[in-house]
C-alpha cells in the first residue's frame, strides 16, 4: 500500500498499513478510520472535501475499521469517524465524528499551531 497519497481520498482502503508504518509516515497525515456504510461518516464527507481541498499537500489516508482491525484498536478508536492528525507519525490532535466544517478547521489550525511550535523561525 502507498500511503503517501496527497489530497481527498474518496474510499476506505480495506488493505491496511501496519500501525509501524502509520507511525513510520513522515510529515504531516490525516488518518481517517471508519466505513463506507457508516451514516455518521458519509455525513462527513462533504465537509472532509472541502478541507482537504485547502490542503491539498495533506496526506489523508482513509482506513476501514472493524472490529479486531489492529490500526484502529492500536489508535483507541471507538466511533467513526475518527480523524487523527499526525505528525511525523506522532498525533498531533483528533476529532471525533464531526458535524461541521468548521471542527475539520479547527483541526487544520490545531496542526498549523504545532507545526509552528515544532520548528520557529
Amino acid at each position: 500500500m502507498t500511503l503517501a497519497s496527497l489530497g481527498y481520498n474518496a474510499t476506505y482502503s480495506e488493505v491496511l498499513p501496519t500501525v509501524e508504518e502509520l507511525v513510520e509516515q513522515k510529515g504531516d497525515t490525516l488518518l481517517e478510520f471508519g466505513a463506507p456504510w457508516c451514516g455518521h461518516c458519509q455525513e462527513a464527507q462533504p465537509g472532509l472535501r472541502e478541507v482537504m481541498a485547502e490542503h491539498p499537500t495533506l496526506i489523508h489516508i482513509k482506513l476501514l475499521d472493524g472490529e479486531g482491525q489492529e490500526p484502529g484498536r492500536a489508535f483507541g478508536v471507538h466511533l467513526w469517524p475518527t480523524l487523527i492528525l499526525l505528525h511525523d507519525g506522532r498525533e498531533v490532535a483528533r476529532l471525533v465524528r464531526p458535524l461541521h466544517v468548521d471542527q475539520l478547521r479547527h483541526l487544520m489550525e490545531i496542526l498549523t499551531i504545532h507545526r509552528a511550535l515544532a520548528d520557529p523561525r
